[in-house]
């Protein structure tokens, strides 16, 4: 059963009890609230900054992934490379267009 199913089964038998379903509806929210903000509180993320730090922690993080894949195609490209300079040098070889490297 979800989350959601289980305070949807509480609320209605709340409500048929004798709650009414606005006053435990606003009880639900605003224990949600403090919760949050107990779990922020937790995590350092209380502040009037924490905003500005995740903003600034996304972006860092962005650019990281940006390096790494900018990294990963810089080697493809250098590996492509070589292995393109490694047929040359073969067929140069096989074809004895250089002189001195076959004996």
């Amino acid at each position: 059963m979800t989350e959601q199913a289980i305070l949807a089964r509480l609320m209605a038998q709340a409500e048929a009890r004798g709650g009414e379903l606005v006053t435990l509806r606003a009880l639900v929210e605003e224990a949600s609230e403090a919760g949050a903000a107990r779990a922020l509180g937790a995590l350092g993320l209380d502040d009037p900054r924490a905003r500005r730090d995740m903003d600034e922690l996304r972006a860092l993080l962005s650019a990281w992934r940006d390096a790494k894949r900018s990294a990963g195609r810089a080697v493809v490209a250098w590996i492509a490379r070589l292995l393109c300079a490694l047929l040359l040098v073969g067929l140069a070889v096989r074809f004895r267009l250089v002189a001195g490297l076959v004996g």
